[in-house]
C-alpha cells in the first residue's frame, strides 16, 4: 500500500475525508452521489498523475532510496493500475471490500494508489460491519509494513514512516465508522418518529371510536325513551276508543312529533357509528329481507315478466342474514331470466324450516333462440355463489333433465 507520509502530497489527504458516500447497492445514483464519486476519482487520479510525472521528470520522489531508478515499465504499470483503481471508485459503494482487497494486492509496490486505497478503506468503514472493517484494516497494516520495507522513504526510518501510515489509516477508519453510526442513528430516529406517529394516529382512532360508542349508548337511551312515549300514547288511544276528537288529535300529534324526533335521533346514531370518512354521507337504506319478495315479484310483473311466487315460510321467522341473502338470490335470478329468457314464465319457490335450512329454487324454460350476447354476463352468478358461501350455504345452477334452467340454493336456518 502506498505510504501517505510523503510530505509533498499530504495536503491532498483532507479531501478524502470529505467524502460521505451513501449506502451501498443503490439502484440509481443521485446527483450528490455523482458529485462525490467524481471528486473521489479526481483525487485518486490526480495523485496518480502527480506521482507519475514526478517519477518521470526526476523530481523529489526520484531522490528517495527505494524509489530511485524506478524502471520505466514499472512507472507506467503503476500509472495504469492507479488509473484503473481511480475509475473503480465509481463502484466503491457496491463493491468496497472487493476493490479494497484488489488495491491491497498491488499496494506492496504501488505508489500511485495511496489515496485511492484510503478512499476505499473509508468506504468499507461506512458500508460494512465492524468485523469486515477490522479484517481489511489488519490486511492494510500488513501491506503497509511490506511497502515501507520494500520502498522506504528518504530521511525517515521504518517506525516513523510506518507509524504515520497507520495513524492516517486509523483516522480514515474512525471517520468512516462515525459516518456509519450517524446514518444508523438517523434511520433509527426516523423509524421511531414514524412509529410514534402511527401510535398517535391509533390512539386518536381509538379515542374517536370510544367517543362514538359512548354517544351511541346515550342516543340509544334517548331512542328507548321516545319509543316508550309512542307506545304509551298509542296504548291510550287503544284503551279509550270513546275519546273525543280533540283528544285523539292531540295524542296523534304527540305520536307524530315523537316519531319524527325518534327518526332524527336514529339518523344521528347512524351518523355517529359510521366510519370517519371525512365527508358527509346519507344513511344507507334498510336492507331488503325475505318479506320484500312479493314486492319484488310485483315489480318484475310490472316490467312484463310472468312470475309465480311460492313463499311457504313466515317472513318474520327467517333470520335477517338468511332472508337478505335469499332476496338477493331471487333478485339476480329474475334479472338473468329477463336477460336470457325474455317472455318465459319464471317460478320462484321458497320453503324451509328452522334447523332444516331455507331452500330457494328459481326455474324457467330454456330459451328457444338464445339472445345476443350481453356484456358482463356470468359475473352475477359468480357473485351469488360467493355471497351464498359466505352466508354458510351452497348454490347450484344449470340445465335440468326436463330442459329448464334452474337455480337452487340452500341457506342455513338455525333451529
Amino acid at each position: 500500500m502506498g505510504s501517505p507520509a510523503v510530505t509533498e502530497y499530504r495536503w491532498l489527504l483532507p479531501a478524502v475525508l470529505v467524502a460521505d458516500p451513501d449506502e451501498h447497492r443503490r439502484v440509481r445514483r443521485s446527483t450528490r452521489d455523482w458529485v462525490i464519486d467524481s471528486l473521489c476519482f479526481l483525487i485518486g487520479f490526480g495523485f496518480t498523475l502527480l506521482v507519475t510525472v514526478d517519477l518521470l521528470s526526476g523530481g523529489d520522489l526520484e531522490a528517495v532510496p527505494g524509489w530511485a531508478d524506478t524502471p520505466l515499465w514499472l512507472v507506467w504499470t503503476d500509472f495504469a493500475l492507479g488509473t484503473v483503481f481511480a475509475i473503480g471508485l465509481f463502484w466503491r459503494r457496491r463493491h468496497p471490500v472487493r476493490l479494497a482487497l484488489a488495491v491491497l494486492v498491488v499496494g506492496v509496490f504501488s505508489l500511485t494508489n495511496a489515496l485511492t486505497a484510503l478512499i476505499l478503506l473509508f468506504s468499507v468503514a461506512v458500508h460494512r460491519r465492524f468485523s469486515v472493517v477490522a479484517a481489511i484494516m489488519v490486511a492494510s497494516i500488513a501491506v503497509t509494513a511490506l511497502f515501507t520495507v520494500v520502498r522506504q522513504e528518504n530521511g525517515t526510518g521504518f517506525v516513523e514512516s510506518f507509524g504515520w501510515s497507520v495513524v492516517f489509516m486509523v483516522i480514515v477508519v474512525l471517520w468512516g465508522m462515525v459516518v456509519r453510526s450517524r446514518r444508523q442513528l438517523v434511520v433509527s430516529l426516523r423509524d421511531r418518529a414514524e412509529r410514534a406517529e402511527s401510535e398517535q394516529q391509533l390512539r386518536v382512532a381509538q379515542a374517536r371510536s370510544l367517543e362514538r360508542t359512548r354517544i351511541a349508548r346515550e342516543m340509544h337511551d334517548v331512542l328507548a325513551h321516545r319509543i316508550s312515549l309512542l307506545s304509551l300514547h298509542a296504548g291510550a288511544l287503544e284503551i279509550r276508543p270513546d275519546a273525543s276528537a280533540d283528544e285523539v288529535a292531540g295524542a296523534a300529534g304527540v305520536i307524530r312529533a315523537s316519531a319524527h324526533q325518534a327518526l332524527q335521533d336514529l339518523r344521528e346514531v347512524i351518523g355517529v357509528l359510521r366510519a370517519d370518512t371525512g365527508e358527509e354521507t346519507a344513511p344507507e337504506r334498510p336492507q331488503p329481507t325475505i318479506a320484500d319478495l312479493p314486492a319484488l315479484a310485483d315489480e318484475s310483473r310490472a316490467a312484463g315478466m310472468r312470475v309465480r311466487l311460492e313463499l311457504t315460510v313466515a317472513a318474520g321467522d327467517v333470520p335477517a342474514l338468511t332472508g337478505r341473502t335469499a332476496y338477493r338470490i331471487v333478485q339476480e335470478a329474475l334479472t338473468n331470466a329477463r336477460k336470457h329468457a325474455p317472455g318465459a314464465a319464471v317460478t320462484v319457490a321458497i320453503g324451509g324450516a328452522p334447523g332444516a335450512g331455507l331452500a330457494v329454487a328459481v326455474s324457467n324454460p330454456w330459451p328457444v333462440s338464445p339472445p345476443a350476447a350481453i356484456p358482463g354476463t356470468g359475473t352475477g352468478l359468480i357473485g351469488l355463489a360467493e355471497r351464498t358461501t359466505l352466508a354458510g350455504g351452497r348454490l347450484t345452477h344449470g340445465r335440468t333433465e326436463s330442459g329448464d334452467f334452474a337455480l337452487t340454493a340452500w341457506l342455513p336456518w338455525p333451529a
